[in-house]
């Protein structure tokens, strides 16, 4: 499983986020869009808007799931999707 998060220096959601990652001890890519244009592009060439947190998991199987914005019952289900 391959985890990237596409936030900005100023998103609380986004600090929340990778906060609680890191107690699980999962890792993840994060990429700062309000700082990296390519990756702004990217997120919105993904998600179809500008909106963030921005999450993609890429299971060992090719899927991918997208999840916009900080919520926690969908990243929990994933993850357990995931094991």
């Amino acid at each position: 499983m391959k985890i990237t998060i596409y936030s900005t220096t100023t998103c609380p959601y986004c600090v929340m986020l990778k906060s609680w990652l890191d107690h699980k001890k999962i890792g993840y890519t994060d990429y700062l869009v309000d700082q990296n244009q390519y990756a702004a592009q990217n997120m919105v060439q993904l998600s179809g808007q500008m909106g963030v947190p921005f999450t993609t998991i890429e299971y060992e199987d090719g899927r991918m799931e997208k999840i916009l914005g900080f919520d926690r019952t969908r990243f929990e289900t994933a993850l357990s999707a995931a094991k």
